[in-house]
């Protein structure tokens, strides 16, 4: 009697277990998928810490809405491609809808195919060029308004201990950093902040025509990202196809400053569910 009930009391286990992840899987690949900031390519909208979830219904389903399970501790990289790679080429989306110029975005990286976060500027068919730090949309400058000044500590930050760019130079550990900040308003009038630390090479930049089917990406953060403004062959991000969009940005959960999201003495009790604008 007591080995059958030990045993019942496995298989429920097991059934429970099994349950648990199927909802969770149905979770992460429809509905939506957490994500953790690990760079400062987007602040100050988003910080090194800031733990969200990525609303995968707003643009449909492609092959990229496949959940990635990627542990480097353990040796796991399964990536959606993986799972799903069957879906993938012909740009489509099931139930899909189009990203607007602003939304903030995670998409697969065309050529590594690991996660990127950031901000849709241009949609396919626009132009777009950087002048002296300025976006020339379809030939008119986006405005920019200054809005003071962005401080943070000069401190390894997140997992990877990363230190940040000030525009104040090369600081020690413990002083402040400095980088200027700018209201940037898109011509719809979406409003966001962006930062800039000095005259750097992508500042200025030739003239990219956002092919059908894809979308060009910025980061806020504009001297300390990696994006659509260096083309694919550079190793940059360039031109992202609509398929390899993973869904939008809507909400920050909570947000830690320390090493460790489960640090939790370290969260920032002024980002619990804050919009992602």
């Amino acid at each position: 009697m007591l080995g059958s009930a030990v045993w019942a009391s496995i298989k429920e286990t097991v059934k429970t277990v099994v349950y648990a992840l199927l909802i969770a899987g149905v979770f992460r690949t429809f509905l939506f998928q957490p994500f953790w900031i690990p760079s400062g390519s987007m602040k100050e909208t988003l910080l090194i810490g800031d733990f969200l979830f990525v609303n995968k219904m707003a643009y449909g389903y492609s092959y990229a809405s496949c959940p990635s399970i990627i542990i480097p501790r353990f040796g796991i990289d399964v990536d959606a491609e993986d799972f799903c790679g069957v879906f993938k080429g012909g740009n489509d989306r099931l139930m899909g809808s189009e990203p607007e110029r602003g939304d903030v975005v995670v998409f697969r990286h065309p050529v590594t195919g690991r996660d990127f976060i950031k901000r849709v500027i241009g949609l396919p068919g626009d132009t777009i060029q950087v002048q002296e730090g300025v976006i020339i949309l379809n030939g008119t400058e986006i405005p920019q308004t200054e809005a003071g000044l962005f401080t943070e500590t000069m401190e390894h930050q997140g997992s990877a201990g990363n230190l940040p760019r000030c525009a104040n130079g090369a600081v020690g550990l413990g002083a402040e950093c400095l980088k200027q900040r700018f209201t940037e308003t898109l011509p719809e009038g979406t409003q966001y902040t962006v930062l800039n630390i000095g005259d750097r090479d992508l500042d200025n930049t030739g003239i990219f025509t956002v092919p059908e089917g894809q979308y060009f990406f910025m980061g806020d953060n504009r001297d300390n990202s990696s994006d659509s403004r260096v083309p694919q062959i550079s190793r940059g991000v360039g031109f992202v196809p609509y398929e390899d969009i993973v869904g939008r940005a809507d909400r920050i959960m909570f947000s830690s400053s320390g090493r460790s999201l489960l640090a939790f003495w370290t969260w920032r009790s002024d980002r619990y569910f804050k919009a992602v604008e």
